[in-house]
């Protein structure tokens, strides 16, 4: 007991004495991929169709995979259309295309195929107006039925307790951009996903392959909603750490920050940053770079923060900047990836 009641005093007299606290707020990160500004209007095709050159190796791709030959077609348009409908609610681009007239196909399935030439790339570009291409390269679909046995052990025709149908989705896509004959992309996407259905025979899993395949064509579509993300900004929630002691005009604004009137505790903040002392200063100067980023005035906080560190000499402070600096290079990037929404 007399060692609980220690440990109990001692982490009180810790937080009681903390000289920090945590704050949490979001921020934008630019996209992976960059999109030239130049770009307004983009097309799109799928390239994953497989040549009927190489019937033999689709054909055994079909008996060794339980799929329609035209349900890899479909699912990549549908895949497309994902891609399509999520760039087209972004706004970044003037005007989107899907050109499914063109047929390029692929000539293994299962394959990234080899880049398009850059002079397929421009001549496609100029025929149809558009500035970039999005290619779907590679979508391909491999399923498995298995046949889950009875207690007894027996597969056959008769006993089936069980039939399990999964598919991995395999895709991959390339943007193109002909006027600087650069790949601006080249990413793959893998998912999978299993259904399970059964009965006293096979047939009974007819039902499982039905869902199964409409649950193909979702994950597909979703495909291309996901790849749409690596050009476009998204928001991540970060931590920092903010002075709450050092005068009353800290510990004041510390309550307006937890109610979340961080202007009212700013300016308390910022009259601290003429006090005499200079722990209290460089702490004021430090509090007022974490507003600034807060307000989004990321060049203001990194000035606040050299001087909290100059000041006070802090690691926080330090390191803070360090983060500071950071995030200026990601708002240039994200300047540079505007396209005048």
């Amino acid at each position: 007991m007399q060692k609980s009641a220690i440990l109990v005093l001692a982490c009180f007299a810790f937080y009681s004495c903390r000289t920090t606290e945590e704050v949490y707020f979001n921020v934008t990160e630019p996209a992976p991929v960059t999109i030239p500004t130049y770009v307004k209007k983009v097309g799109i095709i799928n390239r994953s169709v497989i040549s009927d050159s190489n019937g033999v190796r689709k054909a055994i791709d079909d008996v060794l995979s339980v799929k329609g030959s035209e349900l890899d077609k479909e699912c990549g348009n549908e895949s497309i259309r994902g891609l399509r409908d999520a760039l087209m609610q972004s706004n970044t681009f003037q005007n989107i295309v899907f050109m499914d007239s063109i047929k390029i196909k692929n000539s293994f399935p299962g394959a990234f195929p080899s880049p398009l030439s850059w002079d397929k790339i421009k001549e496609i570009c100029r025929l149809n107006n558009v500035d970039v291409l999005f290619v779907l390269e590679l979508f391909h679909t491999d399923t498995r039925l298995t046949l889950i046995p009875s207690p007894a052990g027996i597969i056959s025709t008769a006993i089936v307790s069980a039939a399990s149908v999964g598919t991995n989705i395999n895709t991959g896509w390339r943007i193109y951009d002909p006027q600087n004959r650069v790949i601006l992309d080249e990413y793959p996407i893998m998912e999978g996903l299993t259904y399970t259905g059964g009965g006293l025979n096979p047939m009974d899993a007819v039902p499982a392959l039905m869902n199964h395949k409409e649950a193909v064509m979702g994950v597909s579509y979703h495909i291309g909603q996901c790849y749409a993300n690596r050009i476009l900004p998204y928001t991540i929630r970060v931590c920092h750490e903010f002075y709450i002691r050092g005068s009353i005009n800290f510990k004041i604004a510390r309550r307006m920050a937890n109610a979340g009137d961080w202007n009212n505790a700013a300016d308390l903040w910022n009259k601290e940053t003429t006090n005499q002392k200079l722990k209290i200063r460089a702490r004021a100067y430090y509090n007022m770079a974490i507003i600034s980023e807060i307000n989004g005035d990321v060049y203001g906080a990194i000035g606040w923060a050299k001087q909290a560190y100059e000041t006070g000499g802090k690691r926080l402070a330090l390191i803070y900047l360090s983060d500071l600096q950071d995030r200026k290079a990601q708002n240039d990037l994200l300047k540079s990836q505007a396209h005048g929404q």
